[in-house]
């Protein structure tokens, strides 16, 4: 299993949606969306964690890429 850390989403962005993205390259198993304690808003970074054959295919193919407007998964840094 491997843990990516995904970065720059939009605040509007959902677990769902993060799910069915990275889901084209292989099982999600869990999607976890960091929120600030106070005011439960999105930080704009989540960390996704799938099997490591899928996970690699997704960092090649996804890094760097938009999702909601808000410049790219990963900013410029690698997953």
């Amino acid at each position: 299993m491997k843990n990516i850390y995904v970065g720059n989403l939009s605040f509007k962005t959902t677990q769902d949606e993060l799910r069915d993205v990275f889901a084209q390259f292989g099982d999600v198993s869990s999607v976890n969306i960091i929120t600030d304690r106070m005011t439960g808003q999105s930080k704009g970074f989540a960390f996704v964690e799938m099997e490591d054959a899928g996970a690699q295919s997704a960092i090649d193919k996804l890094n760097g890429t938009d999702l909601g407007g808000r410049g790219g998964f990963g900013g410029g840094r690698r997953f």
